[in-house]
């Protein structure tokens, strides 16, 4: 892989480990266990980096080319979520650093990409050392999936409410 100072600019670009500064010693020290975990994975365009309802452990940060995220509909069919590029400072798969339920979207590499891997028990093992690490990542982990429920709560009450006025219109 890329040594750690042309990788560290990326890692503090994610949001995950956007509390951790290159100009703080202690920051890059943990960083640099953190990176000293990480893999390099590529894959060609096409290949599915993630599939929908899946299992695995790994979590992507997205380090040159682009990916689609799609999401299965009941109907069967793959609608597209999102087109993404390594210059947005793209991660995904990161539920899987805390939990191992099933993926919920596919991701798919809509060019030759690279992406940095962390395992979860890689991650678990650098958090039992320096602890810093573990509550940064999850209360980012948390703010962002409270912010999920949230839009999932208003997206229902939008979806209920132009269901109940279809209904009340037809009655």
């Amino acid at each position: 892989m890329d040594d750690f100072e042309k990788v560290l600019p990326k890692l503090i670009n994610i949001e995950l480990f956007s509390d951790f500064s290159a100009d703080n010693q202690r920051d890059r020290e943990i960083l640099k266990k953190v990176y000293d975990s990480m893999n390099l994975q590529s894959y060609k365009k096409g290949d599915v980096i993630i599939k929908e309802n899946d299992f695995g452990d790994l979590f992507y940060i997205l380090y040159s080319g682009s990916v689609q995220v799609l999401r299965d509909t009941p109907a069967g069919d793959q609608i597209a979520l999102a087109n993404l590029n390594s210059d947005m400072n793209i991660f995904f798969g990161e539920t899987a650093l805390i939990s191992d339920d099933p993926r919920s979207a596919t991701v798919k590499a809509s060019s030759d990409v690279t992406c940095i891997t962390l395992s979860s028990k890689k991650f678990i093992e650098v958090c039992d050392k320096e602890p810093l690490l573990g509550y940064r990542v999850i209360l980012h982990l948390a703010q962002k999936m409270s912010q999920t429920i949230r839009n999932t709560n208003s997206d229902k009450a939008a979806l209920y409410e132009a269901l109940f006025n279809e209904i009340e219109e037809g009655v």
